[in-house]
């Protein structure tokens, strides 16, 4: 069964608490969004391989560690998880970026998919998925099956905010995917909305409220 990783930072839990408050502007929103993303990615990260090469110093020759291994894919499912993109990319500026776009049917709650466009050779990637809200798991479930159809292997999937029941549902489906949540939440209401949740990341990242 895959590991689900819940972060217990004191700063990422500081600014999950301002996304949360209805107060929070869809400026500041924004910011925290990327910043919380900078924070989780810097611990979904913490497996990267490294090599060892030869540098010049201004002191002297020196043997030092880089980043060994398969190149990148941030892959964030429209249109909120673009919000998490920039905070990843802070942190690895050369990963390619991919796009999985899915809408949630209103009535049923169920995710459709519209767009996918991955980075080539995506099976020699290490891959990101990235998505503020994990609600019944659906979307998530969604873009991880496409991503293992095209070829991808290596992912880990990051969420800022989750319900139970999606994380049950995501882990049936996928328990070979490492999952990253900033925080795991109550429930779902009889909307499927997260409770306490934020609202609708999508909409106030983007100022559609």
């Amino acid at each position: 069964m895959s590991e689900i990783h819940i972060m217990t930072h004191p700063l990422i839990r500081h600014k999950i608490t301002l996304l949360r408050m209805e107060s929070t502007g869809t400026n500041e929103f924004r910011k925290l969004v990327e910043e919380i993303a900078v924070l989780m990615g810097y611990e979904a990260l913490a497996d990267l391989k490294t090599k060892d090469v030869e540098i010049k110093t201004p002191i002297e020759d020196s043997i030092q560690p880089i980043i060994d291994g398969k190149k990148m894919a941030i892959v964030p499912i429209l249109r909120a998880g673009l919000g998490m993109v920039g905070g990843l990319l802070a942190l690895v500026p050369n990963a390619k970026i991919g796009h999985i776009g899915m809408y949630r049917d209103e009535k049923t709650h169920i995710p459709h998919a519209y767009y996918c466009k991955l980075p080539p050779l995506i099976s020699q990637r290490q891959i990101i998925v990235v998505d503020p809200m994990l609600a019944t798991g659906g979307s998530m479930i969604d873009a991880v099956s496409e991503i293992k159809a095209q070829g991808g292997s290596c992912i880990k999937c990051m969420c800022i905010i989750a319900a139970p029941e999606g994380v049950d549902a995501f882990r049936k489906k996928h328990p070979d995917v490492e999952l990253y949540i900033g925080a795991l939440d109550r429930c779902l209401n009889e909307n499927a909305y997260i409770c306490p949740g934020l609202g609708d990341a999508g909409d106030r990242i983007f100022g559609t409220k």
